[in-house]
């Protein structure tokens, strides 16, 4: 494939998908009313399975300037075609390519502002590196106050605990207990679904010290793979 205008390419093969009555859809399910935590968000209505055909056509020849510029565009699909090809592009980089990569996830993370765009990239990417290298950044995005950055930092743990290291998940998942959105209640609890998943006792641990003050969205989430009577114990419990 031929270096010159990839990213245009890329661009007019990503608009031939567009749906109007999926963009409609997906401003409504992804909340960009005004207020919302998607607020001012756009969107062609283009599903993740085209953006995944796009990717696979250029990741390997476009340039890390034209995705970093595609990661900055103001369309939520090209955002997310751009940091699907930043995953593969990451999994083969050497380590001094990972780390640039790195350095352009970090510095533009303002545009990675929605929890489908945080999910996909930030185990993959900030969770293989921070596993590997300083958290002083991971600590910087958890206590950072801002919403995306913190669910960046609590999504990236997935790859810790894929490889069995809990201690940021539960750290985090206890800074997070009095946090007020609902979106880091979901993630917290998902993380900590994963983590009984392969440390079933660990959780049980987590969940007999925090669970009366946990957000009950944050609750079910962590429970769901536990047995019928042990989630109906917990969920009985909070009530009291």
């Amino acid at each position: 494939m031929q270096q010159t205008n990839l990213k245009e390419d890329l661009l007019r093969d990503l608009k031939k998908y567009k749906n109007r009555v999926f963009a409609k859809h997906h401003a409504k399910y992804f909340q960009t009313q005004k207020g919302r935590y998607g607020e001012g968000d756009f969107f062609w209505g283009i599903r993740v399975p085209q953006q995944r055909i796009i990717a696979r056509k250029y990741w390997k020849d476009i340039s890390l300037k034209d995705v970093e510029e595609l990661l900055q565009n103001k369309i939520h699909e090209v955002r997310l075609t751009a940091l699907i090809i930043l995953v593969e592009k990451y999994k083969e980089a050497s380590d001094n390519g990972k780390s640039n990569i790195v350095k352009i996830y970090l510095s533009n993370s303002k545009y990675i502002n929605n929890w489908d765009l945080v999910d996909l990239s930030a185990p993959n990417i900030l969770g293989y590196y921070w596993y590997n290298n300083s958290l002083e950044d991971f600590w910087k995005y958890a206590k950072s106050g801002n919403l995306w950055k913190e669910r960046i930092a609590m999504i990236s743990t997935l790859y810790f605990i894929r490889h069995g290291r809990f201690t940021e998940t539960l750290e985090l998942s206890r800074l997070f207990l009095g946090h007020k959105h609902d979106l880091i209640h979901k993630a917290s609890g998902w993380m900590l679904r994963e983590v009984g998943k392969i440390n079933k006792k660990i959780l049980i641990l987590f969940l007999t010290k925090h669970y009366k003050v946990m957000p009950r969205t944050m609750l079910r989430y962590s429970i769901e793979k536990l047995s019928p009577e042990e989630r109906k114990y917990y969920i009985e419990k909070y009530k009291v």
